[in-house]
């Protein structure tokens, strides 16, 4: 977790995802367009990805990929992400 803490230090926006992944690819559209200056991270494209994804699901992360803090506080995954978006909570980005 300690490697995760350090990822989102000092990061508006900071988003864990797979390249391969659909659902990934929308919700980081869905931050872009409140041009929130965020940071991806693709698990499949850096060196130790299999590593923050499993302490990811050790954080409650359990579905995997796309997951979401936003000012260093774990969102969650997609269904937080959108369940913010449908109640208007994540205009303030």
């Amino acid at each position: 977790m300690e490697m995760i803490t350090r990822m989102v230090a000092d990061r508006p926006v900071v988003i864990f995802s797979r390249t391969t992944c659909c659902i990934c690819h929308t919700i980081k559209t869905l931050i872009s367009g409140f041009r929130a200056n965020r940071t991806v991270y693709e698990l499949n494209e850096v060196q130790n990805g299999g590593q923050i994804e499993r302490a990811l699901q050790q954080m409650g992360c359990k579905l995997g990929v796309p997951v979401v803090f936003i000012g260093q506080q774990l969102i969650g995954g997609p269904n937080q992400v959108m369940s913010l978006q449908v109640r208007n909570q994540l205009v303030w980005l």
